[in-house]
């Protein structure tokens, strides 16, 4: 048994701890890299709200929007732009654990855009762009669950 660590614990008993939330200065500072290893983190869950909470909340982001707004990107542009490269680096953090697990664990996700939720079509072109875009076998691309008129939604 894996003594005082309450994460690692679980792991043994199978189960993967996934932190739903992503941040500059957690990917930047090794907290990221000290979770994984020491605390047994198996992935990590990104998605709009999740990113503009550490957009506001932080000022890890002010100097590239600044910069992208300089040259004239709008807020999507500049969005994508940020969750794209914090999802990369926090990929590449957990690159070693899905090589060591053979892609079982090690994930980090990145959602569509939510106001595709009633395009099918526009879904899954988005993924297979952001897929491409990331180019990271250990990204995982969500689809919101409201996807009406999908044939992957069971609704």
């Amino acid at each position: 048994m894996v003594s005082g660590n309450s994460l690692k614990r679980l792991g043994t008993l199978g189960q993967s701890v996934w932190l739903d939330y992503i941040r500059r200065d957690l990917i930047a500072s090794g907290q990221l890299r000290r979770l994984i290893e020491d605390d047994g983190l198996r992935g990590m869950t990104s998605n709009p709200s999740i990113f503009e909470k550490a957009i506001v909340d932080s000022h890890d982001y002010d100097e590239d929007i600044r910069a992208m707004a300089l040259k004239g990107k709008g807020a999507e542009a500049t969005y994508e732009s940020l969750s794209q490269g914090d999802v990369e680096n926090a990929a590449d953090q957990f690159r070693p654990l899905y090589d060591r697990t053979d892609g079982q664990d090690g994930y980090v996700s990145l959602e569509v855009n939510p106001h595709l939720a009633h395009d099918a079509k526009g879904t899954v072109e988005e993924a297979r762009r952001l897929w491409a875009a990331l180019n990271r076998p250990n990204v995982l691309i969500k689809v919101p669950r409201r996807l009406m008129g999908c044939p992957l939604s069971d609704n």
